[in-house]
């Protein structure tokens, strides 16, 4: 008897873990989409060996923000939503409204990368590639524990996804010493490129990803801290290593002085390092980014408007599935608009320290987290990426409206 009990435990031990991990990979993968590829490549070619250094910095952003969400949404019980209301009435509403509005706009995003991916391994048109992508991503919330579902998928693209990116890094065989010095003694900065990537990383609904996901799965409360905790740093782990190896990848190709394709800088990397095969891969690479992207982005998005209603609730997984749906049929019968992309990815570097800086006021509100105490380094850490990201959110926004009205 006491070997069942024994045996019982470790089960539990196993099924937490495998929550935990599933929860760092929505996260994890949430965040690297088509964009996160484009981005870092980009970045790379501009700024050579000194990227590591707007690497490094958007690292200790992200763990500043996601450190604090994610503890918080666990010890509370509460989304973010739900905090953000209590701590100002309609707050959770208004963030609530930025988040599906830009978990949409970047969904039509990645239902494109999805369908680039199809066409890149089978030669199939991109529409179509989208549309069998999207039919995948549904296939997720039909099953009937869809949770485990998508937590699998999750882990198993994600890890898909960060083997390849390091053996086409290796293949590249980049100059590391010099990365690892740039990354401390960068020659230039950019901050466009550091608020480019603290927000593809956490910006939106990425940091709410994975604490949304803990608290659905009954992972709360002051014993969760530490599990809240583990899982967070997972999810940056994940993220991390995915950019600097992909980082690692890029830069070997630029240091060799070869070009990069400017339509498809992300395709080109792949390409001169392994040749035919490396493009293959990146077609690989692409449909597990893109599609797990749409996974949690419509899985975060509509888990943000499921504490207003009843119905919502009810219909969770249904919503789940027109938000899917809906993101296809615009991309494959509209296209990407530009505009609506354009405003999105604005807003979006505004969502990060309004939702952050709710949930440090909330961190020391009784009636949210009872009687835990905050760390005030925690606190400090968190309002740092606030006031950091608020003002370059605001010079994103102001820079990028103009584009709109032209």
């Amino acid at each position: 008897m006491e070997e069942l009990k024994e045996n019982e435990i470790e089960d539990v031990k196993k099924t937490n873990w495998s929550l935990l991990l599933g929860a760092a990979f929505l996260m994890a993968t949430s965040a690297i989409g088509p964009g996160f590829l484009t981005q870092t490549t980009v970045f790379t070619q501009s700024l050579g060996a000194s990227f590591g250094f707007v690497i490094l910095i958007s690292i200790i952003l992200d763990v500043g923000a996601q450190l604090n969400v994610w503890r918080i949404i666990c010890v509370s019980g509460k989304r973010g939503q739900e905090i953000a209301n209590m701590v100002l009435p309609g707050l959770g509403y208004l963030v609530s409204f930025l988040i599906v509005f830009g978990g949409i706009a970047f969904n039509i995003g990645n239902i494109a990368g999805a369908g680039l991916g199809m066409n890149v391994l089978f030669g199939i048109p991109t529409k179509t590639g989208a549309v069998i992508s999207g039919v995948i991503a549904v296939s997720i919330f039909l099953y009937k524990e869809a949770g485990k579902a998508m937590d699998m998928f999750a882990k198993v693209f994600g890890g898909i996804m960060v083997l390849l990116t390091i053996y086409v890094a290796f293949s590249s065989n980049p100059p590391v010493g010099q990365a690892v010095i740039k990354t401390f003694v960068p020659d230039k900065i950019n901050i466009l490129a550091i608020v480019t990537l603290v927000g593809g990383s956490v910006g939106g609904y990425i940091t709410f990803s994975g604490g949304h996901r803990l608290v659905d799965a009954g992972v709360k409360g002051k014993g969760a801290i530490k599990e809240a905790t583990k899982s967070s740093l997972s999810g940056i782990l994940v993220t991390s290593i995915m950019r600097i190896v992909l980082f690692l990848a890029a830069f070997g190709i630029v240091a060799k002085g070869l070009k990069l394709d400017s339509s498809n800088p992300a395709a080109s990397v792949f390409k001169l390092s392994v040749g035919n095969v490396g493009y293959k891969i990146f077609g690989i690479v692409m449909w597990s980014a893109a599609t797990t992207s749409v996974i949690g982005a419509a899985y975060t998005s509509v888990s943000f408007i499921k504490s207003f209603s009843e119905k919502v609730d009810k219909y969770y997984k249904w919503i789940i599935i027109g938000f899917i749906v809906l993101s296809t049929l615009i991309f494959v019968l509209v296209g990407q608009p530009v505009k609506m992309l354009l405003l999105a990815g604005a807003l979006n570097g505004l969502i990060l320290p309004i939702a952050l800086a709710s949930i440090l006021i909330g961190a020391h509100n009784k009636k949210i987290v009872g009687e835990y105490k905050h760390p005030k380094w925690m606190t400090a850490f968190g309002g740092l990426v606030v006031v950091v990201m608020g003002c370059l959110g605001i010079y994103t926004l102001i820079n990028q409206l103009p584009q709109l009205f032209k």
